[in-house]
């Protein structure tokens, strides 16, 4: 007869509902694989249908209960929609991870493109997209975890909320006001609602993704580009993160070990905003 404790270890989130937002992308498709792992059902949202297809037949090959839903973070009766879909086939949700976010270059400056040149939609576009988008599907999550009087949300802020990097005001004004936002909600949900819905975030730092790898290093050689070698010199761990880095914080987010965090930030960024350059 098998071990119920060692069981237990190896599938600690058997019996939860995970949501995750931005599900498919490149980062959140890996805590999705993980919590899969972990014994959760999965209930992705995105925006994008290939790579939900894909994150879909990997989830179904390591036989994890999944559901995908193709919506937009920015529009909210899509997000009740999906969040009756949701409770329909599952019943219940445990926890949201609000992982949909971006940047646009329309909001980003450049050698080309001076602060003054950056467009409204642009700046709009990408606020609401991090922030609004948080916003919303705490709202309408939220409300699931106030019925059932327990839940776990886990937002992701950055560290530029703690110290805004160059070209991108959009982008580190929107994960300011997620830090910002998510010790409210910590506080709002506790004090009117239950002790057990719990609020925080993690704040990653520089990892280095396909998506990114072309700023941070040489096409050539694979050597660090100069905005890539001032990271590293600033890092005082002494590289880039792995997507493995921002999972494990989320997976110890998830154990009911952690109870007692609440209403906090975590950086996971190496160091990066601990140093001060001297």
């Amino acid at each position: 007869m098998a071990d119920t404790t060692t069981l237990k270890q190896k599938q600690p989130l058997k019996g939860k509902v995970a949501v995750i937002t931005g599900g498919a992308g490149v980062l959140c498709s890996e805590m999705a694989v993980a919590m899969g792992k972990a014994g959760a059902s999965i209930a992705v949202i995105d925006v994008g249908q290939q790579a939900m297809d894909s994150l879909a037949e990997q989830l179904s090959r390591l036989d994890v209960e999944h559901i995908m839903i193709r919506a937009s973070v920015l529009e909210k009766e899509a997000l009740a929609d999906a969040s009756d879909r949701i409770i329909e086939r599952f019943g219940k949700v445990d926890i949201l991870i609000n992982g949909a976010g971006g940047n646009k270059p329309e909001a980003t400056t450049t050698k080309d493109r001076s602060f003054f040149e950056i467009t409204d939609e642009g700046m709009r576009f990408v606020f609401d997209l991090n922030f609004m988008g948080t916003f919303y599907a705490c709202q309408v999550f939220g409300k699931q975890f106030v019925q059932q009087k327990s839940g776990n949300i886990i937002n992701i802020s950055s560290m530029n909320a703690f110290t805004p990097l160059t070209n991108i005001p959009a982008y580190s004004s929107a994960k300011a006001a997620v830090s910002n936002f998510t010790q409210w909600l910590a506080v709002h949900m506790a004090q009117n609602y239950s002790p057990d819905i719990r609020v925080n975030a993690i704040a990653p730092g520089f990892l280095l993704t396909e998506q990114n790898r072309f700023l941070l290093t040489k096409q050539k050689d694979g050597t660090l580009t100069d905005r890539g070698k001032r990271i590293i010199d600033h890092t005082p761990a002494g590289r880039f993160g792995q997507p493995e880095d921002l999972v494990s914080t989320v997976m110890w987010l998830t154990a009911p070990e952690t109870k007692f965090v609440h209403g906090a930030v975590i950086p996971v960024d190496g160091g990066f905003s601990a140093f001060s350059g001297v």
